[in-house]
């Protein structure tokens, strides 16, 4: 019986993905199925997941590609990112410097963007690659070595690249969000990126689906004090986001 069948052609996409994360593959078949659509369009659907680099064709259907990189981690929560970025787009004011770290949660954000008149310095190659050209959006890409698994740039050019600006907002995800032990990250080179956004901005906004709440991951990175407004996919009066409040003064 198709289970999902009513999902446009994104949403199923992105339910696929984080299929393919957990299961490592698909059967065109068993997908046409489930999705209670044609073979045609899972094809379609599967070629849009290839070209992604989320996975590799094989006889019958898909196979995930190996590692945790972005084009995988960009699908996985995809309707949270998205309800963030919608959440984050009115704290960006016209004519505003902002700051862009190279998460896939703020990377929504960068999608999103539009119609308003704003600098943007990143370190993410893929949300410059988005922004570049686009009306309205002065980009920025911070110099550095480039790092394959955030596609960012990072290393101490990079850092000075940020702090050559004075910021109205630093936009920020993470790896994982812990009440005592703050933000923390898998790489020194995004902690250190992470921070120089921080403290060039105005105004630090962390952006973090509910998923990671109560992690640690093996840097410590930034304190919860250090951010001004915390937006998540939850209502903001959700008992989940209790233990971050006395901490963070705004959460939306």
């Amino acid at each position: 019986m198709a289970l999902t069948g009513t999902l446009d052609s994104e949403a199923r996409r992105a339910a696929m993905a984080e299929r393919l994360v957990r299961e490592g593959a698909l059967q065109l078949n068993h997908a046409a199925e489930e999705w209670g659509v044609h073979p045609m369009t899972i094809r379609r659907d599967f070629d849009s997941l290839v070209l992604s680099g989320v996975a590799r064709r094989v006889r019958g259907g898909l196979v995930a590609r190996g590692g945790d990189d972005f084009a995988e981690r960009q699908y996985v929560q995809a309707g949270p990112k998205k309800a963030i970025a919608d959440k984050l787009l009115p704290l960006i004011r016209a004519d505003s410097a902002i700051a862009l770290d190279s998460s896939t949660t703020v990377h929504a954000l960068a999608d999103a963007l539009s119609g308003t008149p704003v600098s943007v310095v990143t370190n993410g190659l893929s949300a410059f690659q988005s922004l570049h050209g686009r009306d309205g959006v002065k980009a920025y890409l911070t110099g550095g070595e480039r790092e394959e698994k955030n596609l960012s740039l990072v290393g101490s050019l990079a850092v000075l690249s940020v702090q050559q600006f004075t910021l109205d907002v630093a936009f920020l995800s993470t790896m994982s969000i812990d009440p005592v032990f703050g933000t923390s990250e898998l790489t020194l080179e995004q902690l250190a990126v992470k921070r120089a956004m921080a403290d060039a901005a105005e105004t630090v906004v962390l952006a973090v689906d509910s998923s990671k709440f109560s992690t640690r991951a093996r840097f410590r990175s930034l304190p919860l004090t250090a951010f001004d407004v915390l937006v998540t996919d939850l209502d903001p009066g959700d008992a989940r986001l209790d233990a971050y409040r006395d901490a963070i003064p705004t959460i939306l």
